[in-house]
């Protein structure tokens, strides 16, 4: 598997630049978002392989339904907003994201101003673990901070300003003081130990699709 690294102020994912459509794919595919010592994200792709110790099953993404394929997300016309923005595109019926749960998602990130992707899940067609418990830091305040609340088998777009993204640090492809979108699919809760065990998206059966989501293929601008 290649790395790659999606830069965040406590977050550190390698594996996941990637376009979200043939021309942003052409164009970032190659791209490598050096970590730094403030900036790290590590990128776990869920293991496919099974063993006699382990009782959660591998979480993959769904083979139909609205959550199999991933999303497109163009640049709004609109000022970019100062506070965190969420919208439910597709509302999920399954188990709530909530502080303290490992989530597995897949996931697009562009910028706000152009709608260049700078990182997403889909590239090695692998769904993310990420990489400690929700509201830990473990990754950018936004998604600490927007994924709460989420249903298994739902798709959110973040609209994350930077104060709650990557500041006024520079990576890659990504400027300082950079607006982000991300759609994020969330596929698996894992609360934590002692809880009840992981719930997954199977397909999203029965999830509903939202109106009027900022940025997402198909929504109104």
């Amino acid at each position: 598997m290649s790395s790659r690294f999606l830069v965040a102020s406590s977050l550190l994912a390698a594996g996941v630049i990637a376009g979200c459509g043939s021309s942003n794919t052409a164009d970032t595919a190659h791209v490598k978002l050096p970590p730094t010592a403030s900036q790290t994200l590590t990128y776990s792709a869920t293991s496919t392989s099974t063993s006699s110790t382990s009782t959660a099953p591998a979480i993959s993404t769904p083979k139909s339904g609205p959550l199999s394929t991933e999303p497109k997300i163009t640049a709004p016309k609109t000022a970019p907003p100062k506070a965190l923005v969420t919208k439910d595109i597709i509302t999920g019926t399954g188990a709530v994201a909530a502080t303290g749960d490992t989530l597995v998602v897949n996931y697009v990130g562009a910028l706000y101003k152009t709608g260049t992707v700078f990182d997403a899940s889909w590239l090695n067609k692998q769904t993310f673990t990420v990489p400690g418990p929700l509201g830990s830091g473990s990754v950018i305040k936004g998604w600490d901070q927007g994924l709460v609340g989420m249903h298994v088998g739902g798709r959110r777009e973040l609209i994350i300003p930077p104060a709650l993204a990557y500041g006024s640090k520079a990576g890659g492809v990504i400027p300082a003081n950079s607006t982000l979108i991300f759609i994020v699919d969330l596929l698996a809760v894992n609360p934590p130990s002692g809880a009840t065990g992981a719930t997954a998206a199977t397909g999203a059966t029965g999830a509903t699709a939202a109106t009027g989501a900022t940025g997402a293929s198909g929504a109104t601008g």
